[in-house]
């Protein structure tokens, strides 16, 4: 099988700070792509461009914030004229038993694992060709005391779901992933039996 010849194209990958953001980026990086990085942590998205070279800009922005992504998605197309691939990965959870977690926790879960993916996927299609979100093994078999970042994820399984069948005619392909327990930062958060498996 060929492999796709990537050198020149344009992602967009949030969550770009660290974890699986920060690893497609360098992976992105070293297939040709220009990438931009985008995340809230300036100093750790700016200290990543500069180590990729002139392949990489980093925009500062959070996901769960609609005009920052506007901002962002404007600097895009002015700067690039399009997008190549989206790399919705931007995410968070917190683990607790459902009856004893804090309504702020599911707000800002939602917010982030959910609209984050809706706006930066709004605001990208008139630029894209591609679009790829991470989801999780959690949006397809729910995790005890991961009730409501599961359910965000089930959300997003299902968005991309329907998705596919609205951008496919037009050329643009859909993809989500769904890792299971992945070494990042994130594992601070999680249960000591999600951390062993």
């Amino acid at each position: 099988m060929k492999m796709q010849d990537l050198k020149g194209e344009v992602a967009l990958v949030t969550g770009a700070s660290s974890g699986i953001g920060e690893a497609a980026a360098r992976l992105l990086v070293s297939e040709g792509m220009r990438v931009v990085l985008v995340a809230r942590r300036r100093e750790r998205i700016e200290a990543l461009a500069a180590e990729l070279g002139p392949a990489a800009l980093a925009l500062t922005a959070d996901v769960a914030d609609a005009e920052q992504v506007a901002v962002v998605l404007d600097q895009v197309r002015e700067q690039f004229g399009g997008l190549d691939l989206l790399f919705n990965n931007a995410g968070m959870g917190v683990n607790a038993p459902f009856e004893q977690s804090d309504p702020a926790d599911w707000k800002r879960m939602i917010d982030v694992n959910l609209y984050g993916v809706l706006q930066c996927t709004q605001a990208a299609i008139p630029l894209l060709r591609g679009l790829c979100s991470v989801s999780s093994v959690g949006g397809r078999y729910g995790v005890p005391n991961w009730s409501v970042y599961s359910a965000t994820k089930f959300a997003v399984v299902g968005f991309h779901d329907a998705l596919r069948k609205e951008l496919g005619e037009e050329g643009i392909r859909v993809t989500v992933l769904e890792p299971g327990a992945t070494r990042t930062e994130f594992g601070a958060n999680v249960a000591d039996a999600m951390a062993e498996r």
